[in-house]
């Protein structure tokens, strides 16, 4: 195997996007080796879900689409970032705000913490943000 694998998808900021990125990593995954209905398999399909779902709601409509990128590294660090190219970074809420919404960051951040993993956010060159999950992979992967 390559030193490293990429894969990434451009979706339009659409409701019905959500479904798409969350299909086309699970597609990905499965192909790269991680067997569908496992606890970090869901874990990846919520943290996606998650993070496409930002993407799309908080953009305000000043991104019209959102890029999935997948990077496994060496076999051993799966990274998995969605870009949009809003200015505006993700903010936790505080927990005494009482809403409907806004959770999503605080369940990534627990869903990467509990798989070993971490979250950061990096600025793009055009002015928007990529939202990074680093998470540890110790499956043996496919060629």
């Amino acid at each position: 195997m390559a030193d490293q694998q990429e894969a990434n998808v451009t979706l339009p900021s659409e409701p019905v996007s959500v479904s798409a990125a969350r299909k086309y990593v699970a597609r990905v995954l499965t192909e790269w080796g991680l067997a569908a209905g496992t606890d970090f398999a869901d874990s990846i399909q919520l943290i996606v879900s998650e993070l496409a779902t930002n993407a799309v709601q908080h953009t305000f409509g000043q991104s019209p689409t959102f890029t999935v990128d997948l990077r496994l590294e060496r076999e051993e660090q799966l990274h998995l970032g969605v870009t949009d190219s809003h200015p505006r970074w993700p903010r936790r809420l505080p927990a005494a705000v009482q809403q409907d919404n806004g959770r999503g960051m605080v369940i990534i951040r627990c869903l990467a913490k509990e798989c070993g993993g971490r979250l950061t956010v990096t600025p793009t060159a055009e002015g928007g943000k990529t939202v990074w999950i680093a998470l540890p992979w110790s499956i043996p992967v496919r060629s």
